[in-house]
């Protein structure tokens, strides 16, 4: 008697909550468990350990983020790699296709801050901050500011170069850059571009430093406002 052969599709998310072949519910698959798609978010910038990102996050268990990033890997958004000598150490990093996410993330939060319950001065992590202003920036007018602007942000240090149209922002130190904003937190930051505080009365009472040309640090500062609301 000869022995059948079966052949096993390879396994996927695609259908295991919906059954419905709509992209946006694959999406919802995908990334819709709590957490999912802000892990996705904090990788936009680049690769990071694990304590990163938890670091990141602060509500979330070490638990859940093994899940979350078993899952992700499993579905090819992110991968897990050994960075060479001398670190030695094992960080994620977003896939290509990973990387696309970030239009989704950006509309995402587009929408959201068009909600009146929306609340701008609650805290939020360095690289959501700079993903926000690649989302609320003016594109218009980020060609008009011309020269690197640096954030140090507790540990974190960011790099933004506007030009026509866009706005690149790259893990980086930041002290050559033209102008820099070194704060605390985040949270300092997305209170004088988004929530209208006075930029004097953050740097008299929050800590914030600008440091280097103040006129580009203040004319950036001007390429960003949260859409209308809507609801």
């Amino acid at each position: 008697m000869k022995l059948q052969v079966e052949t096993k599709k390879e396994a996927s998310p695609h259908g295991k909550w919906y059954q419905d072949a709509c992209g946006t519910a694959f999406a919802m698959e995908l990334v819709g468990e709590r957490w999912s798609l802000l892990i996705v978010r904090e990788l936009m910038l680049g690769a990071l350990r694990f304590s990163d990102i938890r670091a990141s996050l602060p509500g979330i268990s070490a638990k859940v983020l093994t899940e979350r990033l078993a899952s992700l890997e499993e579905a090819r958004v992110l991968e897990k790699r050994q960075l060479p000598p001398p670190g030695k150490m094992q960080v994620y990093e977003l896939t290509e296709w990973g990387y696309a996410a970030e239009p989704l993330i950006q509309e995402a939060g587009r929408w959201a801050a068009q909600s009146s319950a929306h609340d701008p001065s609650l805290p939020l992590s360095a690289v959501s901050l700079m993903i926000s202003m690649r989302t609320m920036v003016n594109k218009a007018q980020v060609g008009t500011v011309r020269g690197t602007i640096g954030f140090a942000i507790g540990e974190e240090g960011f790099v933004a170069q506007p030009a026509d149209g866009t706005l690149p922002i790259a893990r980086a130190d930041p002290s050559g850059a033209d102008t820099l904003f070194r704060a605390p937190n985040a949270s300092i930051l997305a209170g004088g571009l988004y929530a209208g505080i006075p930029w004097a009365e953050l740097e008299r009472n929050a800590g914030l430093i600008i440091e280097g040309d103040r006129a580009l640090a203040l004319r950036y500062a001007d390429l960003f406002a949260l859409p209308p609301k809507l609801a």
